[in-house]
């Protein structure tokens, strides 16, 4: 009998499983969002995604600004939120003009809501896992106010951050 050490991918399947943790999420927020104009509670996400992943549409000076990584934040003001297996798309206004964003799935490396202590990150690849900028999941820890005032990650239960790197093999 031929083993093969790659038939049962449990870091491929982990990963899957919880990139659909973040499409879910997205889900229950576009519902409720259109219901209620708003996001539930103190809910709010930091996606941090790979702007030179393939299939990643911002405009060119949004790339420029941000080479290799960007992190929007879903709280207030966003309009046209859209999720599906594949890609969520969400418009956001950058110096009062509007901007529609699409991002694969597959090109978040973190996904995170302070409000309740939760992030995810996944394991960027190839070159990106050195340039990855980590410190928002930091602000996890912060009960001090967010930059825009609102209140920072809060200090009810406790959040813990998944490295998918847990489950790979070395």
């Amino acid at each position: 009998m031929i083993e093969d050490e790659n038939i049962l991918r449990y870091d491929r399947m982990v990963e899957t499983a919880l990139r659909g943790v973040v499409k879910a999420s997205i889900r229950e927020i576009i519902s409720y969002h259109d219901e209620h104009g708003a996001m539930p509670g103190e809910h709010h996400f930091y996606i941090t995604f790979l702007t030179d992943y393939p299939g990643v549409k911002i405009p060119d000076y949004l790339r420029e600004r941000y080479p290799g990584e960007m992190t929007i934040v879903l709280q207030y003001q966003f309009t046209d939120l859209t999720v599906n297996d594949e890609r969520m798309t969400v418009e956001l206004s950058f110096n009062n003009k509007p901007e529609l964003l699409e991002i694969p799935l597959a090109a978040i490396s973190i996904f995170a809501d302070p409000s309740v202590n939760f992030a995810l990150q996944f394991q960027p690849v190839g070159d990106a896992a050195e340039d990855a900028d980590l410190s928002i999941l930091d602000e996890l820890d912060d009960d001090g106010p967010d930059d825009d005032g609102n209140g920072g990650g809060s200090s009810k239960g406790s959040g813990e951050v998944v490295s998918l790197d847990n489950f790979r093999k070395k």
